[in-house]
């Protein structure tokens, strides 16, 4: 699958913008992470938590959450001159999981947000990634509450592909998450080299 390129009405015909979805668990931070770094009012499709939900959504660990996104999170940020990142919140629950596919065609890559608290709540979003050959990046959001663990720790826990990038970060801070999106897209962007290569020089 070729990642989705669109090219921005802005005067420049060269400005290029890449699909990157935000993917992860139920309360890990996707919605904060679209709305810190995006430049320009972001979208979000969220809905007050009912107790009808309570029955469905696993809020344990994330009590104080009072909203859920419904459909998808969406949000802008240029990473340099003739370079924007358009990004695509994924809903956590898993009854909105049939909005996955759709929301992933096109993406050059994805961003797996962690939650050490509740580490396996990233399980599902890294297996739709790796049987999909998305390239993604795990980034840990580092909550005031949670117990500190390295790179190595997270990738060894999760069982990642070797390479597979993990980072540290805080979602509410746009520096931190600039960092996260342009790993992102160096990783997936040398991933998409190597498999060109590979597919060229297959007999």
């Amino acid at each position: 699958m070729a990642p989705e390129r669109l090219y921005a009405d802005s005067g420049d015909s060269t400005a290029l913008a890449l699909k990157i979805l935000v993917a992860g668990g139920f309360g890990v931070g996707k919605t904060t992470l679209v709305g810190s770094v995006s430049e320009i009012r972001p979208l979000r499709t969220e809905e007050r938590l009912s107790e009808i939900g309570e029955l469905v959504d696993d809020t344990a660990g994330v009590d104080r959450k009072s909203t859920t996104t419904v459909a998808m999170d969406f949000g802008r940020i240029t990473i340099r001159s003739g370079l924007s990142l358009y990004l695509f919140g994924t809903p956590g629950q898993d009854r909105f999981w049939f909005l996955w596919d759709e929301l992933s065609y096109g993406a050059l890559g994805a961003v797996v947000l962690a939650d050490t608290r509740r580490l396996e709540d990233c399980f599902p979003a890294v297996d739709f990634f790796e049987h999909r050959r998305i390239p993604f990046v795990v980034a840990v959001n580092c909550f005031p509450a949670a117990r500190s663990y390295g790179a190595h720790d997270v990738s060894r826990a999760l069982d990642l592909d070797p390479g597979t990038p993990v980072v540290l970060c805080d979602a509410r801070d746009r520096d931190s998450g600039k960092e996260v999106l342009i790993r992102l897209v160096e990783y997936a962007g040398r991933m998409h080299t190597a498999r060109l290569l590979d597919s060229v020089a297959q007999p």
